[in-house]
């Protein structure tokens, strides 16, 4: 390279490192021409959406490298954490204010001629995950790379993520979640980091020379796994840490001797089949090849990270020993669980360690996070299938169970029933394999994530275990990105925190408890209360465009947002919305309160009951909506695609978070406490993090209502009769009669059978149990809620005090208590 070339590359860089308007607008050229080819005539907003992403990319990538750099100079401990979802979203605004750049890209583009929320609105979510599960694990990575903890995300590549979802007539549509079909600007192919997965065959057991036993997985059928990563930043602080996503390619790209013949579908056949392993997001399970693909999905990505884990470590440490001293891999949930048994098969069979020295490595290297209370959420596999697809695995299953069988049984003699409930294999009819008992048995630690969640595994789910392992089991309550969530979801609200605090409250959320005095304040009561208009009008122009209804930005906007299922009881709050109909109908001058009542949320395709609670909701917002006499009182919409860019825009704009599940079935929840963080009040339940929510506001400031989880627990085992409480409530008996006589489904007489019929007969979640103190608890919102100070005061207090719910806290607790790093 001659002076001028270097010169130039020089200055090249400077630009590209440079973190001034001028230097980003400069970029935003260099990239639109030389990466994209194209210019200000030609470009697309599509086109400038890349090229600001790729600006931005610039700067994350350096410091990326420096990053990785470091740790590996440092030979640190790293936590690796494998999470069969990954809910991250849009990144480009993520991006933008963790490198501290919103206002230099904002004048930039904005200089350039371009709006940033436009351009922003050209990134697709990317969908790699169901609900709060992937959430959470976004979450936990933003809060790992702004703690500056050593941290590797794995998870799965998948080219369609959670469906979308459209509503045709009511019902639910899913359509492809086609988030790749413009590529992505964040991902970086890794193809000199492939691993090869197998699956099937068999084994052949032989002794060696010196006698000892070995193991060979032979007659497999192979597959790639490829890498793709995504840099994690954190805030302000030049740490870019890695998410690893797996992509499924094939070992075989295209059979010639097939296509030579004229049979072209096979020639590409085992190609389609291999890539099948990363192309949906939880395929359906209720057919046996979506069990198998299911399955093959969960080995191949903790395969994959397993491999490279080890491949990582062997780059600074030669003694497998250490493995502790340098790895923590966190399962999240039980999807990875198959990992323990992955790390076994590697060390024993592929480098030749004693069973005890492997086995000593594997249960100090692994921690678990259960994320579920109910027991048929917990995943179990069939033998027969385990046994195809995974013989190896199953073989080392059975003998982790052997040993550890015996060792409970020194401690409980001749107690059979408790050897066969804590067994990792359930016996019956298929015999299953049991994902959380592995779990549990190969990690050092077991947590929970709320205090009633934690203690419902120690007394309930995983009682036999707790007692067996009492040192194990601790919890760490859940908690949310405030980058995300209030930062760059809530620019308003933001920017009016940090000119009454400063900003230092972005990376120590507790700073907020500082807003309490505040509260008092008349003036910034007015300010607090004009942002929250404005946000609700910024969400009232979005349902006009999307679902062509006009919202009252001055009623209350009554929020429930958040995966449809029974447990989570939205047609709890159907029913409410239905009496406050019945209300009006019958008295119009009872209602005090206009209320817009939103709901959201997806409902697995094989879902029934969900799926017709969705169109149920429908069938009501349609009745109310066309009513002249009720529609300034109150309103129900049904947003679809509910996605974390959609949340974004959600949550600031809320009054009321609806929080209803049943007491005792809601791990944790944390669309809660982004509710809070943006100044929603909560009506909710005894459940998950509401209780710990309902700590630190106060009983004030929060609106709790229904049975709490013993006395769920009691009425259950005294033998629960909806009919006791419907009998009682001619509301709800109303509610029935509508239902039985199609007034919701007139064109399709008996729609809503299976819901009348589900409440009625058995109400597995007790609807009718609790509907009197929902409704009135609801009231009581009503009340307050005409006192516009006070409840803007109250807003501020939940506020003020979401301090704990940060996943900051979350992860410093993990990194202290579990992780040691």
């Amino acid at each position: 390279m001659n002076k001028t070339d270097l010169e130039k590359y020089q200055k090249w860089t400077i630009m590209h490192k440079e973190m001034t308007k001028d230097a980003i607008k400069t970029s935003f050229q260099v990239n639109r021409e030389y990466t994209l080819s194209k210019d200000q005539y030609t470009a697309t907003t599509h086109d400038n959406f890349l090229a600001i992403a790729f600006t931005i990319r610039d700067r994350l990538v350096e410091r990326w490298i420096q990053t990785q750099q470091s740790y590996h100079k440092k030979n640190v401990k790293r936590v690796y954490y494998l999470s069969l979802e990954f809910l991250i979203g849009r990144l480009l605004g993520n991006n933008v204010y963790n490198l501290g750049l919103e206002k230099e890209v904002n004048e930039a583009l904005e200089e350039l001629g371009f709006d940033l929320e436009e351009v922003r609105d050209q990134e697709l979510d990317a969908s790699l995950g169901n609900g709060g599960l992937g959430r959470l694990a976004a979450c936990f990575l933003d809060s790992m790379a702004t703690l500056g903890i050593p941290a590797h995300g794995y998870g799965i590549r998948y080219e369609y993520g959670i469906f979308n979802q459209k509503i045709k007539d009511g019902f639910q549509v899913e359509l492809p979640d086609e988030w790749l079909r413009s590529g992505t600007p964040w991902e970086f192919a890794r193809p000199e980091y492939a691993v090869k997965i197998r699956f099937y065959g068999g084994t052949n057991m032989f002794y060696d020379k010196n006698g000892k036993l070995c193991v060979k997985w032979i007659d497999t059928q192979d597959v790639l796994a490829v890498p793709y990563d995504f840099p994690v930043p954190g805030y302000k602080n030049d740490v870019v840490n890695t998410l690893r996503l797996w992509s499924a390619r094939s070992t075989e790209e295209f059979d010639f001797d097939y296509f030579k013949n004229g049979e072209y579908d096979q020639a590409v056949y085992q190609k389609i089949l291999s890539e099948n392993i990363s192309k949906v997001l939880y395929p359906s399970d209720n057919v046996h090849q979506g069990k198998e693909l299911r399955l093959k999905q969960e080995y191949f990505f903790t395969a994959a990270s397993i491999a490279d884990i080890v491949r990582r470590f062997k780059t600074e440490n030669v003694d497998f020993r250490n493995i502790p001293n340098k790895i923590v891999i966190q399962l999240n949930d039980t999807h990875p669980a198959l990992a323990i048994a992955e790390l076994m098969r590697l060390l024993v069979d592929e480098y030749e360690l004693v069973w005890e020295t492997a086995w000593d490595i594997t249960k100090r290297t692994f921690a678990y996070t259960n994320h579920t209370i109910m027991p048929e959420a917990l995943e179990c596999w069939s033998v027969d299938l385990f046994e195809r697809v995974l013989p190896r695995h199953l073989q080392i299953i059975y003998e982790i169970n052997d040993r550890f069988l015996k060792d409970v049984a020194v401690q409980y003699p001749g107690d059979l029933e408790r050897l066969s409930r804590m067994s990792l294999i359930e016996e019956g009819y298929p015999k299953k394999v049991r994902m959380a008992h592995l779990a549990i048995v190969g990690s050092f630690s077991v947590n929970g994530v709320s205090q009633l969640h934690s203690e419902l595994l120690k007394s309930h789910l995983f009682r036999d275990f707790y007692e067996f392992y009492p040192d194990k089991f601790n919890n760490k309550t859940n908690g949310i990105t405030p980058r995300r969530w209030l930062l760059k979801a809530n620019p308003k609200l933001s920017s009016l925190i940090t000119e009454s605090l400063g900003e230092n409250w972005v990376k120590d959320l507790g700073q907020l408890e500082k807003l309490l005095p505040l509260a008092e304040q008349q003036l910034f009561r007015g300010e607090w209360q004009k942002i929250k208009n404005q946000n609700k009008k910024v969400l009232a122009a979005y349902i006009a465009k999307t679902n062509n209804i006009s919202v009252n930005p001055e009623s209350m906007f009554d929020v429930q947002v958040k995966r449809i299922h029974e447990y989570k009881r939205q047609l709890l709050f159907a029913f409410y919305i239905v009496s406050e109909y019945l209300k009006i109908k019958n008295n119009p001058g009872a209602l005090t309160v206009p209320r817009t009542f939103i709901i959201g949320g997806k409902a697995a395709p094989s879902y029934s009951m969900a799926k017709l609670s969705i169109k149920f909701i429908n069938s009501i917002a349609d009745i109310i909506n066309r009513d002249k006499a009720v529609r300034d009182k109150i309103q129900l919409v049904f947003l679809e695609n509910y996605r974390v860019s959609l949340a974004e825009r959600i949550f600031p704009a809320s009054d009321l978070s609806e929080q209803i599940s049943t007491a005792g079935t809601e791990a944790s929840g944390t669309g809660n406490m982004k509710f809070m963080i943006n100044g929603a009040l909560t009506i909710g339940t005894y459940d998950g993090a509401n209780i710990e929510m309902a700590q630190v506001v106060g009983p004030e400031n929060i609106f709790i209502f229904g049975l709490r989880t013993h006395e769920v627990e009691e009425l259950k085992r005294k033998g629960y009769n909806p009919q006791d409480f419907i009998n009682q409530l001619p509301v709800l008996q109303e509610i029935f009669h509508l239902i039985q006589t199609g007034f919701f489904s007139y064109n399709q007489p008996g729609l809503f059978d299976p819901i009348l019929h589900s409440i009625t007969s058995y109400d597995p979640f007790l609807l009718c149990a609790d509907f009197a103190a929902y409704c009135q608890m609801q009231e009581q919102v009503s009340k307050t809620y005409q006192n516009k100070e006070d409840w803007t005061k109250k807003s501020i207090i939940n506020v003020a005090k979401s301090g704990f719910f940060s996943s900051d806290r979350t992860i410093a607790e993990y990194a202290k208590n579990i992780w040691k790093v």
